[in-house]
């Protein structure tokens, strides 16, 4: 219980840090767009709270707003799948990724960028984050801006 805890307030305090500031902003951060090339995380979190943490190297490529299209490559062999579709970036911290290439229905062997990720961006970093059922899955992108 304690992991989630922290890990609940460490999110929150990354996303508060990276909104403090003037109140009125006249350059404000835009929504990513862009190739994004780092780390993905797969965190099992056991009832113990020990935690077994699983690691890829991946780009993700968000295109302009207008687009609002996706991709995944990189080291997709094993531990994520390469994935595309649409996104939606929210006002409130969020963005929602719908992979066109996933289904519900088949067996699922690699992660799938797919669902409603909290999210963190500064114009060069972004990082986004879901947890899964009861916190014992989280699954972790901490991406840096490698082009347009």
């Amino acid at each position: 219980m304690r992991f989630k805890s922290t890990c609940l307030v460490l999110s929150i305090a990354v996303m508060f840090a990276m909104s403090c500031g003037s109140t009125k902003s006249e350059n404000p951060t835009p929504l990513p767009d862009g190739s994004y090339s780092g780390e993905f995380r797969l965190i099992h979190v056991h009832n113990d709270n020990t935690r077994d943490t699983s690691k890829a190297n991946i780009t993700v490529y968000i295109s302009p707003v207008s687009t609002g299209t996706y991709s995944v490559t990189g080291d997709t062999t094993t531990l994520h799948a390469g994935s595309k579709g649409n996104y939606e970036f929210y006002s409130n911290g969020t963005v929602q990724f719908a992979d066109k290439t996933y289904s519900a229905s088949a067996p699922t062997t690699k992660t799938h960028l797919n669902g409603l990720y909290s999210y963190a961006y500064d114009g060069n970093i972004f990082r986004f984050v879901a947890y899964g059922l009861s916190n014992t899955l989280i699954l972790q992108y901490d991406l840096k801006k490698s082009g347009n």
